[in-house]
C-alpha cells in the first residue's frame, strides 16, 4: 500500500524516435473508473490488481494526494466490470534517465496513437534529465488525463496536435 503526495510531469513522446529500445520493463495496463467524480479507479497491471484513490490537484496538475492498495487479480477483474464506460488500455514502458524513471504509456483502442511520458519527482522544483524523445509538456492539460480520455478519446481530437505527436 502506498499513499502520499504524488508530484509528476507529463510529456508527449516524439513519434519518429526509437524509445522502445531504451525500455528495461514493459507491462500491459487496463484501468477503469467507478464514479463520475473520477477519483476512484481500478487498475490491472499484467497479473496484479490495484485500487487507487486520487485527490484533486491544487497546483495546475503537478501534484495531488494518492492512495493505492494492491488487490487480487480476481477482485480487480470483477471490479473492472463495474466501472463506467471507457476502459483505458495501454502498454507501459519504463525508461531510465539519470536518477529518474520515465513511465511511457502507449495507448490502444480509442486512444490509439497517443504516446505519453510521465516522470515522478520529489519536489515541484526538482531538476531532471529529459531523454531526447521527450517532447511537448502537457502537465495540467486535462485532455491527457486517463479519466478524460475515457470520455473524450485521443482519436477524436488528435488532429489538434502537431504531426510529430499523432
Amino acid at each position: 500500500m502506498s499513499s502520499g503526495l504524488e508530484i509528476e510531469r507529463k510529456f508527449l513522446v516524439h513519434k519518429n524516435m526509437d524509445w522502445k529500445s531504451q525500455a528495461y520493463n514493459v507491462s500491459h495496463v487496463r484501468q477503469g473508473y467507478f464514479a463520475a467524480i473520477n477519483t476512484v479507479r481500478i487498475r490491472i497491471r499484467d497479473t496484479k490488481g490495484y485500487l487507487t484513490i486520487k485527490g484533486k490537484s491544487v497546483d495546475g496538475g503537478l501534484s495531488r494526494y494518492e492512495f493505492e492498495k494492491e488487490i487480487t487479480l480476481e477482485e480487480a477483474e470483477q471490479l473492472l466490470q463495474l466501472c463506467e464506460k471507457g476502459i483505458i488500455d495501454k502498454h507501459r514502458y519504463l525508461v531510465k534517465s539519470g536518477k529518474h524513471t520515465f513511465e511511457i504509456d502507449e495507448f490502444h483502442g480509442e486512444n490509439e496513437g497517443l504516446v505519453m511520458a510521465e516522470v515522478e519527482l520529489e519536489s515541484l522544483t526538482e531538476p531532471f534529465e529529459k531523454p531526447n524523445f521527450i517532447g511537448m509538456e502537457v502537465t495540467g492539460d486535462p485532455r491527457f488525463y486517463n479519466r478524460q480520455m475515457r470520455n473524450y478519446p485521443f482519436t477524436a481530437w488528435k488532429e489538434t496536435l502537431p504531426a510529430e505527436y499523432r
